[in-house]
């Protein structure tokens, strides 16, 4: 059957060719009996071949229409960018006037996707077939897909203009003065400009935009001509705030501008119509006095008139007070603890801090804590809005949590709120950033889209790979036909036109090849490709370590599987960066085991310079019993592991790449300990495996002591008699007392862990609570619960320390430690006291269990040590504190240690 079809195609080109069938014999009926047949060669799947033998024919027929149709037709069908074919076959029926089939031939193309040239050309076509209504519909397409194309979303916006739709009039108008800004063609700005206004000035945020970029490509003169057009109509709305803004952008511009001077008094005169102090506070700033600087009179104006009756003030020394009276020169102010204060005009300008009656400030000094609380628990964006508007609305989470603990919320309590309020930052539409800075935030007049959003965020992410991440969460809740996309897309594919191969270069050829996959019509039409990138890399790994970003490393390595020769190479070289389990699939599959193996067994074996290499390997060799099966050791593979867990920590205490090494030590203690690798190792394995793991893990002295005490349990009750290199009787006199190391009881061992937990998890924080109450008491240096609380915090840190300290060097005590004929831990003695001449008896102990009352001694303290290692019938004599002590071991008993 296949063999038939091919068979069929080749005759199908061969009649064409010998009876040269013209333009004239082809309509629609012939292209779809193709499709029929293509469609056949596509279900038994002969498509590459037939689509060879079709190219082969054009090579000495290039006008032939089946070959054409054919091979461009299977082409798009492999989802392939060459519509080559098609197009050239379009640009046949178009020069002959065949609209008709050139009608079809585009739409056939767009069956595959929106495609540039081929929805252009339609749109002609459809104005040669004189369809209108069809044809705007082909330019509401193209302009989604052309970002360069500007006429016709001028004209969409004037035909909905004309019928009434002025909503959707101004959405065009708006994505083409977007366009004309981009291309600098300013006349055409302008105009729209005019239109957008007439229309209405709601969203200043829009024209205030727009006059920034204008300013920033064109100049700053054709800027301020704008922002003069948009005045007027706000003066005539009588919205005076709006209105001093735009007279603000103007005078920041051009500062000698004297009419926006004379207006920006005018527009003040008539928001504070009320004010009783207008006119003079105009004299004193000289703000209508050309020889001063206007914007710093603009700045005096403002700080004079925010002081009347019934404003809120700040003093640093003070705090917020509320100005009760102005009486000439004088303000009359009353603050918590300085009523009726009174201060010169000219000394307040310079002392104190002009306060909304919504600022944080003033509503802390006129709320309840508890009030207040509740009410920003209760409502996020309102405590958000709040702080950020109290500081000239831009505010950093480090600013809000600055405003917010202590004096509001608890640090635990932050805790829980700043990840909701984090996300009400993100996702609230009346939250934007500065632009530039991606951690301050605004609070916008008009809700700001969540294109504008985003945009936002990627001009202000520095690094490329922050710019990626934006993008992609762009096209997750929006599409590529914004303006915005436009202009990020730019972005990147200016790096396409540069001539030196970088890492950014790299990964903006990635990241645009794998948009245009998804979007076909966003291919730049490059006519060079990975294998002339790869060419010009100097040096693959630090390339591919700079990459920082997981789906264009994916997208790199697929690349260099696909067009590099010695792909294998690469990939052996890259896994120690990458560490993917895909990337040994794919070689292992092609045959290079020998290899595979000699990598892994390096990372094993040079595990100091492959230290997450070794941490993949040892959980892989769990999941992935196929490591195994290929040769790898888990013995080796474990043993380094506790190498590494060693290396981390002295690493640590180095002080050399802390974060790295800490997070490191975790991932090692987890598999090692948590997920019970090594346990499982040590009860599975030989008896010499087990010493030798232990052994190792025994001289780690930072680990956990109780870890090492349980493993070494289960490693006695599976081997029962094992003995551990370097193991010595601990009950040897000098043993004992010169180690670090002390023995205990396991109750005493549970007593002191309960210790440790309870001052850690309850007496520390409930003393830090105590501290933050006596802290907002104020005057800490008169403050005596504040100090008694400080101390007592000091007393507990010692304490925790101390017993982190014993933790450490305490051993519990076992049968195999005991020597029966010998004094030591756990033995009760009998004594003669040869000087007062009578009988003693002790049990000797650890430093935890220590009693003289109770007659229980440690056997490191001076008095116990001196009978350790001493058998029945010894008789011994020694000195403490300058007293004589002689006595006689009458008897030596062990006593029961559990």
């Amino acid at each position: 059957m296949p063999e038939k079809i091919i068979e069929n195609v080749s005759g199908m080109l061969n009649e064409e060719k010998w009876t040269r069938a013209t333009l004239n014999d082809y309509a629609i009926g012939n292209f779809q009996e193709l499709d029929g047949v293509i469609d056949t060669v596509i279900a038994n799947g002969v498509q590459d071949e037939v689509q060879e033998i079709c190219d082969e024919h054009l090579e000495h027929t290039k006008n032939s229409i089946v070959a054409l149709y054919i091979s461009g037709v299977i082409s798009l069908s492999k989802q392939q960018v060459d519509d080559t074919h098609l197009l050239n076959l379009i640009g046949i029926f178009a020069d002959n006037h065949k609209w008709t089939a050139v009608e079809y031939l585009c739409r056939r193309i767009l069956d595959f996707g929106e495609n540039k040239e081929a929805l252009r050309t339609l749109a002609e076509t459809l104005e040669h077939l004189n369809q209108p209504e069809q044809m705007h519909e082909i330019w509401e397409r193209i302009i989604k897909v052309d970002y360069s194309e500007t006429d016709m979303v001028r004209r969409l916006a004037e035909k909905r203009e004309e019928n009434g739709d002025i909503e959707g009039a101004i959405l065009y108008f708006r994505k083409a003065i977007h366009r004309y800004v981009n291309k600098n063609q300013f006349s055409q700005v302008r105009d729209i400009w005019q239109k957008l206004v007439e229309h209405g000035v709601d969203d200043y945020e829009f024209f205030f935009l727009i006059e920034k970029k204008v300013a920033k490509s064109m100049s700053v003169e054709r800027a301020i001509s704008l922002l003069e057009e948009l005045y007027p109509a706000i003066k005539e709305r009588e919205e005076w705030k709006t209105a001093i803004e735009v007279l603000k952008r103007i005078l920041n511009y051009d500062g000698r501008n004297n009419w926006a001077r004379s207006e920006i008094i005018e527009c003040f005169k008539a928001l504070y119509s009320d004010h009783s102090q207008i006119d003079e506070y105009i004299r004193l700033s000289n703000l209508n006095q050309n020889w001063r600087n206007v914007l710093e009179a603009i700045a005096d104006f403002e700080k004079h008139i925010s002081f009347d009756a019934g404003s809120f003030v700040f003093h640093k020394t003070w705090g917020v007070g509320i100005i009760k009276g102005i009486k000439g020169d004088d303000i009359i102010i009353d603050f918590t603890k300085k009523r009726a204060h009174p201060m010169s005009l000219k000394m307040a300008v310079g002392a104190l801090q002009s306060l909304s009656r919504d600022h944080i400030w003033v509503l802390k000094s006129i709320h309840s804590k508890d009030k207040l609380k509740k009410k920003i628990k209760e409502d996020k964006p309102w405590a958000l809005k709040t702080i950020i508007r109290s500081f000239d609305n831009v505010a950093d989470m480090k600013k809000i949590k600055a405003e917010l603990v202590p004096t509001i919320l608890t640090a635990s309590e932050w805790s829980t709120w700043s990840p909701e309020a984090r996300k009400t930052l993100k996702k609230d539409s009346i939250f934007g950033n500065v632009p530039d800075k991606l951690d301050q935030f605004v609070v916008r007049d008009k809700p700001m889209s969540f294109e504008e959003k985003t945009f936002n965020q990627f001009k202000a992410e520095k690094n490329i790979f922050g710019k990626i991440q934006a993008v992609r969460d762009f096209l997750d809740n929006s599409d590529p036909a914004s303006e915005f996309f436009a202009e990020m897309f730019d972005y990147f594919t200016a790096f396409l036109k540069t001539g030196n191969v970088s890492v950014q270069v790299v990964a903006s050829y990635l990241f645009v090849t794998h948009l245009s996959e998804t979007y076909p019509f966003l291919n730049p039409g490059l006519d060079w490709g990975f294998k002339e990138i790869w060419g010009d890399i100097e040096d693959t790994m630090e390339l591919f370590t700079q990459l920082e970003d997981g789906e264009l490393r994916k997208d790199f390595l697929s690349a260099v599987h696909q067009d590099v020769e010695q792909w294998d190479e690469v990939y052996i070289t890259l896994f120690p960066i990458q560490l993917s389990r895909s990337m040994l699939d794919e070689l292992l599959t092609a045959g290079y085991k020998k290899e595979v193996l000699a990598k892994l067994e390096q990372i094993i074996e040079h595990f100091r310079e492959y230290r997450e290499g070794l941490i993949w390997v040892a959980r892989h060799s769990v999941d992935s019993p196929w490591l195994v099966e290929i040769g790898v050791k888990v013995e080796k593979i474990l043993i380094n592991m506790i190498r590494l867990l060693d290396l981390t920590f002295n690493d640590i205490e180095s002080k050399r790449e802390v974060s790295l090494n800490r997070k490191l030590n975790r991932q090692v203690q987890s598999f090692l300990f948590k997920e019970g690798q090594l346990q499982s190792f040590l009860v599975n394995g030989d008896k010499g495996s087990a010493v030798r793991v232990f052994t190792l893990l025994e001289d780690i002295d930072q680990l956990d002591p109780v870890l090492k005490r349980d493993l070494k349990n289960i490693v006695l009750e599976t081997f029962p008699g094992i003995k551990f290199y370097g193991e010595k009787k601990s009950a040897d006199p000098v043993a004992t007392s010169s180690s670090r190391y002390f023995f205990t009881t396991q109750s005493s061992f549970t007593a002191k862990k309960k210790e440790l937990k309870n001052i850690v998890e309850v007496e520390i924080p409930k003393n830090s609570k105590e501290i933050g109450a006596a802290i907002e008491l104020g005057d800490l240096s008169e403050n005596a619960e504040y100090k008694a609380g400080k101390e007592r915090q000091e007393n507990l840190q010692i304490h925790v320390g101390k017993l982190k300290n014993e933790m450490e060097r305490v051993r519990l005590f076992s049968e195999d430690d005991r020597e029966t004929d010998k004094v030591g831990f756990g033995t009760v003695i009998t004594l003669d006291d040869l000087v007062d001449n009578k009988e003693e008896i002790y049990t000797l102990l650890g430093p935890w269990e220590s009693n003289p009352s109770d007659r229980i001694i440690s056997y490191l303290s001076p008095f116990g040590s001196a009978f350790v290692g001493k058998k029945t019938g010894s008789t011994l004599e020694f000195e403490i504190n300058d007293r004589q002590y002689k006595f006689s071991i009458k008897d030596v008993q062990p006593v029961n240690t559990d």
